[in-house]
C-alpha cells in the first residue's frame, strides 16, 4: 500500500528541533500530507478557517515559520533556503515523506525553494499570492525601511499600514475582524523575527524556472486587487508548463483565501484531488 492511502490519526501539536531554537508545528486530520506556509508578518494562526475545513479531506500541518509565531529566530537572516530546511525538519518529525505545500505570500518564496532543494517530497504545489521572482530595487529599498523602522522601536507603523493594504481597498469594512486579527497576529512577530524575514526576502533569488519546469501540479493564485503584486504585471511574465494551473481572483487583494473563502477552498480542494489522483496512476 502506498503511503499516501495510510491514514493516521495524527491530531497533535509539536515543538520540534531546529538550530538554535525551537519550532512550532501542528497537524490535524488524517491521509494526504497538505501543508500550509504563512506569509510575512503572519503565524500559523492566519490559516484557522481554511485548516479547519481542509483537515475534514487531508491530514493538515501548519507551522509558524522561524520568527514568527512561537517560533524563534535562527539566524541574522533568515534565507528562503533556511526557512526550506526549517520546512524539511518538520515534515521529517512527523514521519512526512511526501506532501503539497501551499506558501502564502512569504510561505510561496519558501514553497519554492523547498521545491527547488526537495521536488521529490511534493506531490505539488501552490503559491497563494506569491511570485518566483526577486526583489527589485525600489522593493529592496523599502525592506530596508522597514528594517531600520523596526530596529528604532516602530515596527506597530509598519503592521498599521501594511495590514490593512493586505486586503482590497474595497474588502476592508467587510473583512474588519480578519484585519484586526491578522494585526494582533503582526503584532507578537518579535523584531528580530521580522528583520531576519526581511533580510531574507530582500536577498532571494529568482525561481521562475522551478514553476516553469516542475514536474509535479503547480497552481499559482493572483488577485486582481492585491496591493503588494501588480497582477497584470505578473501575469504578463508567468510562464507556465502544461502541469500549472493559474486562478486569478477578481474581488481579492492578498488574502484571497479569507476575501474569496469559497472560491479559493473549492479551486484548491480541486487541484489537491488532482495531485492525489495522478500519485494513484503512478503507482499503480
Amino acid at each position: 500500500m502506498s503511503q499516501m492511502m495510510i491514514h493516521r490519526k495524527t491530531n497533535c501539536v509539536q515543538r520540534i528541533e531546529f538550530l538554535q531554537t525551537k519550532l512550532h508545528a501542528l497537524s490535524e486530520g488524517d491521509g494526504f500530507s497538505l501543508v500550509l506556509l504563512h506569509g510575512y508578518l503572519e503565524s500559523m494562526n492566519i490559516w484557522d478557517d481554511f485548516a479547519a475545513r481542509l483537515k475534514q479531506h487531508f491530514r493538515v500541518i501548519r507551522m509558524d515559520l522561524p520568527g514568527h509565531g512561537e517560533s524563534g529566530p535562527v539566524a541574522p537572516a533568515h534565507s528562503m533556503e533556511i526557512m526550506a530546511e526549517s520546512v524539511k525538519t518538520v515534515l521529517d518529525a512527523l514521519s512526512v515523506n511526501k506532501c503539497l505545500l501551499v506558501g502564502h505570500s512569504m510561505g510561496g518564496y519558501v514553497t519554492l525553494a523547498v521545491a527547488e532543494a526537495m521536488m521529490e517530497k511534493l506531490y505539488g504545489f501552490c503559491l497563494f499570492h506569491s511570485t518566483p521572482f526577486a526583489d527589485n530595487d525600489e522593493k529592496k529599498a523599502n525592506r530596508d525601511r522597514e528594517i531600520e523602522l523596526v530596529q528604532k522601536g516602530k515596527k506597530e507603523l509598519i503592521i498599521n499600514s501594511n495590514i490593512p493594504k493586505g486586503f482590497a481597498d474595497d474588502n476592508l469594512l467587510k473583512f474588519q475582524t480578519h484585519v484586526a486579527k491578522a494585526i494582533s497576529i503582526a503584532l507578537k512577530t518579535p523584531d528580530d523575527g521580522i528583520i531576519a524575514a526581511l533580510r531574507g526576502m530582500k536577498s532571494r533569488c529568482d525561481r521562475s524556472s522551478v514553476i516553469q519546469n516542475s514536474p509535479v501540479p503547480v497552481l499559482w493564485i493572483l488577485g486582481e486587487k492585491d496591493n503588494y503584486i501588480n497582477y497584470q504585471a505578473v501575469r504578463e511574465k508567468i510562464a507556465l508548463n502544461r502541469m500549472g494551473r493559474l486562478l486569478i481572483l477578481k474581488n481579492s487583494g492578498h488574502m484571497g483565501f479569507i476575501e474569496e473563502h469559497e472560491n479559493t477552498f473549492s479551486h484548491l480542494l480541486s487541484f489537491c484531488k488532482e495531485c492525489m489522483d495522478k500519485q494513484r496512476k503512478k503507482n499503480q
